[in-house]
C-alpha cells in the first residue's frame, strides 16, 4: 500500500517540476514558489514514508521453555522439528548463541531488559527487575510499535514490562491473529513475544509413539536406564509440539501477508531438566538455539559463528526498528551479523547461576562463568556444598544413583553432577561436552589466569560481589518483595 502512495506523490511530484517549467517560461514567480513549495513538501513527505512504515519490521520472537539446543533437529538433535528446520533454511542458523542465567525467571528478564540479572536485580528464581528498569517495550512504543507478550511471562513488575499480555503457560493464538490482523489493516508494526511453556516438564505433551525408547540415542553425559529412555522420548515428543507452535506463528504471518517484512528469530531457552544442562553453567544449560528469518534481508541457508547473547535482544530489535539502542544497556545489537556484514560479533559471553528459589535447591550455591570461543572457564562459589536441585529428586535421578550402585560410569555421572571443584576450565572445542577438567594444569596456566581475570572484571562491572550476592539473592524474590511492600518498607 506504501508503495502505491509513494508512485501516486513521485507524479504528483513530476506534475509540480512542469508547473515550474512553465513558471520560467511564462516569467510567472507565483507559479514558480507555490510549484517549488508543493514539490518539497512531497519529496518530504517521500524520504519520511519508508522509515515510518515500509522499513520497520514487525518482530516475532518465539522461545521454549527448557529446551537444549542439540535436540532439536537442525542442531543435529532427534526431535522432530520440521518448522524450525525450514525457517533455519529460509534464514540465519546460528553455532554459538548463549544465555546468561541457565533457568527461566532470569533469563525472561534478561531478554527483555538488555541488562544482565545482577545489573537489574533479577538473578534467583521468581525474580523481579528493579523499579526505574526499562524494558524492550518502553524503547519500542516510542517508535510506533505495538508491543505485546502472549504465553508464560515469569517476570515482574508490570510497570517495568507494560506489555499487551495474552494467554497463560502457552501463546494464544486467537490473540495472535487477532494482533496480526490488526496490525495488517493499520500498517501498524508489532514486537511479539510468543512464550511457550514447552518443553518444560512434566512432559505430557505430543505425541510420544513417534519415538521409540529402545532406538533413541541419550546423550553421552546421561545414565542409561529405563526411567531416563522413557522420560527422554516424553521431552522430544513435547519438543516436537513446540515445533507446531512455531508453525502456527509463521502460518499466520502469512495469512496476513505479514511475512516479507517481519524479522522472525526463534530460540530454545536455556537446557532442559535432565542433569548438567538447566542450573548449570555448562554449555547445555547455557548455549541456545536461534534461527533468525527476515526476506530480502537475511541470506537464506546462513550460518553464523558469531558469539551472540540473549542481552543483545532488545539493543537488536531497537536497531532492526530503526532506533538508537540505549547506552544502559549490556547487550550490542547483532544487526550487522543478521545482514551478512560481519561474521563477528563477541570475544567473550558471560554468565551466572543461583540456586536460590530452585525448588530442592541449596540455599545458596552460586556458579559464574566466562566462554570464549574456544575455553569456558567456571567458578563454583561452595564447592564444599553437595551441589542439588529439582531434579536431583527426580525418579531419573534416582535411577541413576541406583544404577551407581554396581556401575563404575554412572558412579562417576552421579559424583560430577552432585560435587564440583572450585574451578573448571574446558576446552570446549576438543570436549563439547565439558568432561576433562583442565584447572591447575600448567598447559593452560595463561588461559586459566586471562579467563579468571575476564570474569572478575564482569562481575565487579555489574556489581556481583560472589558469596555475598548469593546470601543477599532471596531479597530478589517477587514473595519478598511483596512483603517488604506491605510492611511499608
Amino acid at each position: 500500500m506504501w508503495l502505491a502512495k509513494l508512485v501516486v506523490l513521485a507524479c504528483q511530484h513530476g506534475e509540480r517540476i512542469a508547473g515550474m517549467n512553465r513558471g520560467l517560461r511564462e516569467g510567472n514567480m507565483m507559479t514558480i514558489y507555490r510549484s517549488l513549495f508543493l514539490s518539497m513538501a512531497l519529496i518530504s513527505v517521500c524520504l519520511s514514508a519508508p522509515a515510518s512504515a515500509v522499513a520497520r519490521p514487525n518482530l516475532l520472537f518465539i522461545i521454549a521453555d527448557d529446551c537444549t539446543f542439540r535436540d532439536i533437529g537442525c542442531y543435529g538433535g532427534q526431535a522432530h522439528t520440521p518448522n524450525i528446520d525450514r525457517l533455519a533454511e529460509q534464514g540465519m542458523r546460528f553455532t554459538q548463541s548463549f544465555q546468561a542465567a541457565p533457568m527461566c525467571s532470569p533469563t525472561r528478564h534478561c531478554i527483555y531488559t538488555g541488562l544482565y540479572p545482577v545489573k537489574s536485580g533479577a538473578y534467583p528464581n521468581h525474580t523481579f527487575a528493579k523499579d526505574g528498569t526499562k524494558s524492550i517495550v518502553h524503547y519500542l512504543k516510542p517508535l510506533g510499535y505495538r508491543v505485546a507478550l502472549s504465553g508464560k511471562t515469569h517476570i515482574a513488575p508490570k510497570k517495568v514490562f507494560p506489555f499487551e499480555y495474552s494467554g497463560k503457560r502457552n501463546p494464544d493464538f486467537a490473540a495472535v491473529e487477532e494482533l496480526f490482523a490488526d496490525s495488517a489493516k493499520a500498517e501498524t508494526p508489532f514486537c511479539l513475544f510468543a512464550c511457550s511453556n514447552e518443553p518444560h516438564s512434566p512432559w505430557d505433551k505430543g505425541d510420544a509413539s513417534r519415538y521409540s525408547q529402545q532406538s533413541v540415542k541419550l546423550p553421552p553425559y546421561f545414565v542409561d536406564t529405563e526411567e531416563t529412555r522413557s522420560n527422554f522420548v516424553d521431552y522430544l515428543a513435547e519438543i516436537t509440539y513446540f515445533d507446531g507452535q512455531v508453525g502456527r506463528c509463521l502460518e499466520l504471518l502469512e495469512k496476513y501477508k505479514l511475512a516479507d517484512n517481519t524479522l522472525v528469530i526463534v530460540t530454545s531457552e536455556q537446557g532442559s531438566s535432565f542433569p548438567f544442562a538447566k542450573w548449570t553453567c555448562y554449555d547445555n544449560g547455557l548455549q541456545n538455539a536461534l534461527i533468525a528469518r527476515w526476506p530480502g534481508q537475511i541470506k537464506p541457508g546462513a550460518v553464523s559463528d558469531a558469539m551472540v547473547e540473549y542481552v543483545d535482544l532488545v539493543p537488536t530489535f531497537i536497531d532492526a526498528a530503526g532506533g538508537k539502542p540505549a547506552g544502559v544497556l549490556d547487550g550490542k545489537s547483532y544487526l550487522p551479523v543478521l545482514l551478512g556484514k560481519t561474521d563477528r560479533h563477541k570475544q567473550h559471553v558471560y554468565a551466572l547461576h543461583t540456586t536460590r528459589g530452585i525448588i530442592n535447591g541449596n540455599e545458596h550455591f552460586g556458579i559464574r562463568s566466562v566462554r570464549s570461543g574456544r575455553f569456558k572457564y567456571i567458578l563454583n562459589l561452595s564447592p564444599e556444598e553437595r551441589f542439588q536441585n529439582f531434579c536431583t529428586k527426580d525418579p531419573v535421578f534416582k535411577s541413576w544413583e541406583a544404577k551407581a550402585k554396581t556401575d563404575a560410569d554412572a558412579a562417576d555421572k552421579v559424583r560430577r553432577y552432585r560435587y564440583r571443584p572450585a574451578i573448571e576450565l574446558f576446552d570446549i572445542t576438543n570436549d563439547p561436552y565439558e568432561w576433562n577438567n583442565l584447572a591447575g594444569k600448567p598447559k593452560y596456566a595463561t588461559v586459566q589466569k586471562e579467563l579468571k581475570q575476564r570474569l572478575a572484571n564482569w562481575m565487579a562491572a555489574q556489581g556481583d560481589k560472589g558469596q555475598q550476592t548469593e546470601l543477599e539473592a532471596k531479597e530478589h524474590q517477587t514473595r519478598n518483595r511483596k512483603k517488604k511492600k506491605k510492611k511499608g518498607t
